[in-house]
């Protein structure tokens, strides 16, 4: 089997990948790599072993309910089809404008200066920017609220990951024919996707899982950006791997207790390796992934994997 998580951002320097492979029971986490090209992302890592392969990426998968209600979507996979296309033709493209905001051109703005997310939330005809996120965005007893899918200002904003990843990885990725890809929990519960396919598709929230594997909340008294501090977690995350049975390999080890350099790489491969621990965790057991039960959730907002999902 293959375990996979892809720390990711619109810009291509700042996208690195941890990958795990090997039997179910012995699984080996290499050094984080960059991912390179997106369109080939998902076939590449599914020829390079003849079992299942589960990857998890730090944008959204989903987009809010009260969205999908103005836009007449009924699913997920039904919107990433139509992406692009015909009245959707716009819709990677972030407005510039908050007249140029539309159901069709959802994501909000193009640059800063200027703007405010009230003039999101009326072009799209909603009445508060609560609605803009979706059930697992919100703030839970452990962290505050996700950043909101369409806000494409700020550091902590995603819009513009979502879009990358949508448009050159999965939209190429869900029309090829050679692979088989079904995006968890839209096509069904996690086991049973691994059982049925050869690729699945998972959305992971680097700071929710932070928490999953037992460090402490990011900013409360530690910092992501900080290598000294990413070095400090170091003895908290060998341990976790070894009660999840994840085996991390020399290179690994050496780059976790050195707090993944001083360079400006160092959070995107501590925060991918972060999430490939989560995914160890899902496997093994030690938290269940949270699949939401069948409905609007399910079929159109998705879930954050390994969120307790009430």
């Amino acid at each position: 089997m293959i375990i996979a998580h892809a720390d990711w951002s619109a810009r291509p320097g700042k996208r690195w990948m941890a990958v795990a492979s090997g039997p179910d029971e012995a699984l080996e986490a290499a050094t984080p790599c960059e991912v390179g090209a997106p369109a080939t992302l998902l076939r590449r890592l599914a020829t390079r072993d003849d079992g299942p392969l589960l990857i998890g990426f730090d944008f959204p998968l989903g987009v809010p309910l009260a969205y999908a209600e103005r836009a007449g979507v009924k699913s997920f996979r039904e919107l990433l089809a139509r992406a692009g296309k015909g009245e959707l033709a716009r819709f990677f493209d972030p407005a510039e404008t908050a007249d140029e905001i539309s159901i069709g051109r959802p994501f909000y703005p193009s640059r800063p200066g200027g703007t405010r997310r009230q003039e999101l939330v009326e072009a799209l005809g909603l009445t508060t920017f609560h609605q803009l996120l979706r059930r697992c965005d919100r703030a839970t007893t452990g962290r505050g609220p996700a950043a909101a899918l369409f806000w494409t200002l700020g550091a902590q904003q995603v819009g513009r990951a979502a879009i990358s990843g949508w448009r050159d990885v999965l939209q190429p990725a869900l029309v090829d024919k050679e692979i088989d890809v079904a995006i968890w929990p839209f096509d069904g519960d996690l086991d049973t996707l691994l059982a049925r396919h050869r690729i699945v598709v998972a959305e992971t929230y680097p700071r929710e899982a932070a928490l999953l594997i037992g460090l402490s909340a990011p900013g409360g008294g530690w910092s992501k950006r900080c290598q000294r501090d990413r070095a400090g977690k170091a003895s908290q995350i060998l341990h976790y791997a070894e009660l999840v049975g994840l085996t991390l390999d020399p290179a690994l080890r050496c780059e976790l207790e050195d707090g993944f350099g001083s360079g400006p790489t160092g959070e995107a491969r501590f925060d991918t390796t972060l999430g490939l621990l989560l995914i160890a965790g899902v496997l093994a057991g030690r938290f269940p992934p949270g699949t939401p039960s069948p409905g609007e959730i399910r079929n159109i907002e998705g879930w954050i994997l390994g969120q307790e999902c009430g």
